[in-house]
């Protein structure tokens, strides 16, 4: 990770009752970044940067569990209220009342979840190939997710799913990382081999594969979440030739979020933080400089 160039600043502090760690860069409204699976900040490199110099304190953390955050043993600490709340306890430690709020995948699930579960906090939300989590759940019950979501149901096995995917130094992270983008070299080697030492950190493989568990044994029924976004402008955007979320995944949407700009990248995978950054940087500043 020492030769990847890094315009930013690295914080490890308490917040709330959590250690988190995060990088941050750039002054003025807050943007919060959250990644995905199995992902760590680094997720937002090609992010973090461009929106510091447009004027805006842009933070990256990794999410509880992962790489430097601590990571709090069993199934339960990975709930959504938990996940959620780590969210709403950063931005106040922050110093802050209200966030942008940015989601890729897993950390897209968690930002669908925030404003219904901390009203208010939530100024504008943008969220990147992640379904509504009442859309996704309906649609789970179809052939064609289910056979893309496979994964979800291994990642209940105890055990197993740890050993599967850490063996070769977590190879399926280099092989994904390598396989799924369009856009040819993605993801550097220098890149890729920080996300699998980062997904090899003790108690790692188990705190996000707990996500998966957590969401599974407590469900995704979230009080308010059908209305919760009447008042928070939304962005999505949507890589399109995503191996693990069908487009389907969409449909609807317009019902849950009234207020909704739906931006489709045609040539961008599941990965579209790396895969399209110059197309999610612009539409991300456009959308939070209204």
């Amino acid at each position: 990770m020492s030769r990847i160039r890094e315009p930013w600043t690295h914080r490890e502090e308490q917040v709330g009752d959590l250690r988190l760690h995060w990088v941050e860069a750039g002054e003025g409204p807050l943007v919060l970044l959250l990644h995905g699976f199995p992902e760590l900040w680094l997720a937002w490199r090609n992010q973090v940067p461009a929106l510091a110099a447009a004027g805006f304190r842009a933070v990256a953390p990794d999410l509880r569990g992962y790489n430097l955050s601590e990571k709090p043993r069993g199934v339960s600490s990975y709930r959504m209220e938990r996940l959620a709340g780590d969210v709403a306890n950063l931005v106040r430690h922050l110093g802050y009342e209200k966030t942008f709020l940015v989601g890729h995948d897993w950390g897209g699930a968690i930002a669908w979840c925030v404003p219904a579960l901390h009203p208010g906090l939530v100024e504008r939300l943008a969220i990147l190939n992640a379904p509504h989590p009442i859309l996704f759940r309906k649609k789970l019950a179809t052939l064609a997710q289910a056979r893309r979501s496979s994964y979800v149901f291994f990642f209940q096995l105890p055990c197993l799913p740890e050993r599967s995917l850490t063996g070769h130094r977590a190879g399926f992270l280099a092989r994904m990382l390598r396989r799924d983008p369009v856009t040819p070299g993605a993801f550097s080697p220098e890149e890729i081999e920080a996300y699998r030492e980062a997904f090899l950190r003790p108690g790692a493989a188990t705190a996000a594969i707990n996500y998966y568990r957590a969401a599974v044994r407590s469900g995704t029924r979230i009080p308010g979440l059908r209305r919760s976004l009447e008042d928070v402008p939304t962005l999505v955007l949507w890589g399109e030739k995503d191996r693990y979320l069908g487009p389907e995944l969409l449909d609807g949407l317009e019902t849950l979020v009234p207020d909704l700009r739906l931006v489709r990248v045609p040539d961008a995978s599941h990965w579209l933080p790396a895969d399209a950054p110059g197309k999610v940087n612009a539409e991300l500043l456009r959308f939070f400089r209204e």
